[in-house]
């Protein structure tokens, strides 16, 4: 029945959506995208050369990355297959790779389009080698997931990456601008307005003509300023995978930050990952980690701080507990910064595996019987609180080792204290041992 409503010329009639309307049919057309597709950029120069080797499309929602993949089949003069791994299976690869072999036995070759290639697991993506690397399909994957950890390393091998970007402030007013064109009439926005609608869009091409769509229906009535566009239009939740690189990368600004001793940056990303959804108890359990790795002994109070704002939050919960969140964010990034400790546990933990299985030195082993007296531990251990110093000066390193200077504070902060003490310690121990 639909084979009869296409002939009958029906299909062209129904309707669709402005973005399908306006979907690029040519490189020049494609917009945001001009690191690739530029003159003597490498996707186009690729496409020009007739050589195209598979490739791996990574971007975040509505940048071209099908668009791009349909134009690239154009291109190619192969027969182009499109599959969705959000809806296919073993079964289905199966049947593209024999009708991709029975294509080439009479000399056409097969574009293969995988959308979302990233939902494949790893086994899936295995299946695809031999046809990549003997020719049998040339295979484009679309993705929004970083593929150094989604996709096989031996698949990545086989194709180029080529990242496409989000779309800029210009890209979209381009999008806009087309969409007036081609219906004829302008957007029903001040500038505000419209700049309201580029940031809902945050990026995403085919978002920002969806919203678009909405407020042409309102063209002739008035223009809606940035409140108007927000009461017709409901702003969406911020691009974010919790288990993806959006992840790794929000949470790694909030940590460098805070390391920078920028609260005002540190806030911000804060502020980014709970509106984007992440768990509050997973960046808390982050703060106690920066608490320890970037502050350490500079500042006391930074640990039990951090500790308390994950108590906080697991007792108030959202969004009261998120204050306590915020407080010591700004109490972390405004600290004073010391790795030392850190550092020092990493050497301490490399010494303690070079040494192997070295004994304590028998002055400071207890001797809880005669045999273990006779056998000299305990001998000439001296009890430090009783010595003029407070402090005896005897070597803990075990025997033949020597000492080792594995905790170096920096002295800002509450480590410039340590520090005095650690070399008045120091240098009493060597008059000692002189």
């Amino acid at each position: 029945m639909s084979d009869l409503f296409s002939s009958a010329g029906l299909e062209k009639a129904a309707p669709r959506p402005l973005a399908d309307q306006l979907r690029p049919v040519t490189l020049s057309e494609v917009i945001g995208q001009d690191h690739l597709l530029s003159k003597e950029a490498p996707l186009a120069r690729m496409l020009a050369s007739g050589r195209l080797s598979s490739l791996i499309l990574w971007g975040p929602p509505g940048v071209g990355k099908t668009t791009l993949a349909r134009i690239i089949a154009d291109h190619a003069d192969m027969e182009f297959v499109q599959l969705s791994a959000v809806f296919s299976g073993v079964a289905d690869l199966r049947k593209v790779f024999e009708a991709a072999k029975a294509r080439r036995s009479t000399g056409r070759g097969t574009l293969l389009f995988v959308d979302e290639i990233h939902r494949f697991n790893k086994a899936q993506q295995d299946g695809f080698l031999p046809y990549v690397e003997n020719g049998t399909i040339t295979l484009i994957g679309a993705t929004t997931e970083n593929p150094s950890f989604e996709l096989n390393s031996a698949l990545l091998s086989r194709a180029q990456v080529y990242v496409l970007k989000r779309l800029d402030k210009d890209a979209i007013d381009g999008l806009l601008k087309r969409a007036e064109t081609h219906l004829n009439k302008s957007l029903p926005v001040t500038e505000e307005g419209r700049q309201a609608l580029r940031d809902m869009a945050d990026g995403d091409g085919r978002y920002a003509l969806s919203l678009a769509e909405i407020l042409f229906d309102y063209s002739g009535q008035t223009e809606f300023d940035e409140k108007g566009v927000a009461q017709i239009l409901q702003k969406r939740r911020a691009h974010y995978d919790k288990g993806g690189e959006q992840h790794y990368n929000l949470i790694s600004a909030l940590h460098k930050s805070v390391r920078g001793s920028d609260p005002d940056a540190a806030l911000y990303w804060l502020a980014r990952m709970l509106s984007s959804g992440e768990d509050p108890i997973y960046i808390a359990r982050r703060l106690v980690r920066m608490a320890s790795e970037d502050i350490g002994l500079a500042d006391t109070s930074a640990l039990p701080a951090a500790m308390a704002s994950l108590s906080a939050y697991q007792l108030l919960g959202t969004p009261e507990g998120e204050l306590a969140l915020a407080q010591t964010v700004v109490h972390l990034a405004s600290a004073p910064k010391s790795n030392a400790v850190y550092s020092a546990f990493k050497a301490a933990q490399r010494l303690a595996n070079e040494t192997g299985s070295l004994s304590p030195p028998a002055h400071i082993l207890n001797a809880p019987t005669a045999l273990m007296k006779d056998l000299g531990y305990g001998d000439g251990y001296q009890y430090d609180p009783d010595t003029p110093e407070g402090f005896s000066g005897q070597d803990y390193f075990p025997d033949g080792m020597g000492r080792v200077d594995i905790y170096n504070p920096k002295g800002d902060g509450n480590e410039s204290d340590i520090k005095n003490r650690l070399t008045k310690w120091r240098d009493i121990r060597k008059a000692k041992s002189g």
